[in-house]
């Protein structure tokens, strides 16, 4: 087992590597590595040009794990996902050719581009970890991340994600443009390719599964799990959001908080932990009441200020 010194070394190693590629954004960094430890699928929405794929890249490089990149456009098919069977003549017999969905990390580059038919054939994927191809079911790799773009919806060209989709990504992040220290960084140093080009894997994806494993025995106590309830019954009493979180939202939340604590270099869950990851977990996953006046991450952090701490 991966020792709790080595632990944190490996993960302060992986931050740094990230955070010379993706300049001025730590914190959101370090929410990508703690949805990835968490096990869960990442959703980056942002405008053009702010360096969403190239998170993506630099995540994949860092973790070590097999990558696969698909630009979704409107023309994109769900077969060319999950792959097609093709005749061979020599073999005299149909004959898979595996898409990129077998890939441990698939980047689906503006998801949002593609027509919901497509998005759709992600579904699977994302939840069993496997995918239905003309009648026979494939396992994916083990692990299996799905990190997605998209741009904002008033943008041409683009379809909304349903709810359903939305439900499967553990959190949404936003990068933001940089202030204007890091944009100087951007501007005089070198290329993002080329950084990409020259990193290596911090972890081994044996390794990965043993944090993962980790996350899992990260302890919660009652208190916190009263609070995490808490949480959930404030987004479900009306006066916040149309409806509230299911249950398997509260356990992404947990499961969330349980890596954030990992990342603190804790192993048990503290209301800090719940309190930074909240509105990236769940904000997606809410719409709020029409006179809220203000977009979901707003108004979730405005509910987190009004549920007592434990």
């Amino acid at each position: 087992m991966v020792e709790r010194m080595d632990v944190q070394h490996k993960l302060k190693s992986l931050l740094t590597q990230l955070n010379t590629v993706i300049v001025g954004k730590n914190t959101q960094v370090r929410d990508c590595v703690a949805c990835l430890l968490a096990g869960g699928h990442l959703l980056i929405e942002d405008v053009p040009g702010v360096g969403k794929t190239t998170l993506a890249h630099a995540l994949a490089k860092t973790f070590g794990l097999q990558f696969s990149r698909v630009q979704f456009t409107a023309d994109l098919m769900p077969g060319d996902l999950s792959g097609v069977s093709i005749y061979d003549r020599v073999k005299e017999s149909f004959v898979f050719h595996p898409g990129p969905v077998f890939a441990q990390i698939l980047l689906a580059d503006e998801i949002n581009r593609a027509s919901p038919k497509t998005q759709s054939a992600l579904l699977e994927a994302m939840e069993e970890k496997q995918v239905t191809v003309e009648g026979e079911t494939r396992p994916l790799p083990n692990p299996f991340f799905v990190i997605a773009t998209q741009n904002p919806h008033d943008q041409l060209g683009t379809y909304a994600l349903p709810e359903s989709q939305l439900d499967r990504f553990l959190m949404r992040i936003s990068l933001g443009y940089p202030d204007r220290q890091a944009e100087r960084e951007l501007l005089a140093g070198e290329d993002r390719r080329s950084m990409l080009d020259g990193m290596s894997a911090v972890l081994s994806p044996y390794e990965l599964q043993q944090l993962q494993a980790q996350v899992q025995k990260v302890h919660a106590a009652d208190p916190l799990l009263n609070y995490v309830q808490d949480l959930l019954t404030a987004t479900r009493s009306g006066r916040w959001f149309l409806q509230g979180l299911s249950p398997r939202a509260g356990i992404a939340l947990l499961r969330a908080a349980k890596a954030q604590a990992l990342l603190n270099g804790r192993d048990y869950v503290a209301p800090d932990d719940v309190q930074d990851i909240l509105p990236q977990t769940v904000a997606h996953r809410l719409v709020p009441v029409s006179d809220a006046g203000r977009g979901a991450v707003e108004q979730v952090r405005a509910m987190l200020e009004a549920v007592p701490l434990p």
